[in-house]
């Protein structure tokens, strides 16, 4: 699974900032990580470096093997917290996916088996 860090001229997208990104994705989506094949984190600061809550945003997109792109975003007081509801928010929505995929799978009948 390979990750990617963006941010926007108001975050400082520091070593650590990135490393730390990783580390969340990576534990939170641990038990999926067979079907992602890309993630990217884009983080940013809605009020353009002025002092106010809520105002970190970080957006996560998720690609899945033969399935379209699945984006998940989360809005905090600080970049920690955003980064972890989206983290959250995309563990959630991929679970819902795989599982509706997992359903369908076991749902169809085998082609050309006896009874």
């Amino acid at each position: 699974m390979q990750i990617q860090v963006n941010t926007d001229k108001h975050i400082d997208g520091s070593q650590a900032l990135a490393a730390h990104v990783e580390a969340v994705v990576e534990r939170t989506l641990r038990h999926l990580r067979d079907h992602v094949t890309r993630i990217e984190v884009h983080l940013s600061d809605e009020n353009a470096g002025k002092a106010g809550a809520g105002d970190k945003r970080c957006l996560i997109e998720a690609r899945l093997e033969r399935h379209p792109p699945v984006a998940v975003a989360h809005v905090a007081d600080n970049l920690h917290q955003a980064i972890d509801g989206a983290a959250d928010k995309l563990k959630t929505a991929l679970q819902a996916i795989l599982g509706r995929i997992t359903d369908t799978h076991r749902r169809r009948p085998d082609d050309g088996s006896p009874d």
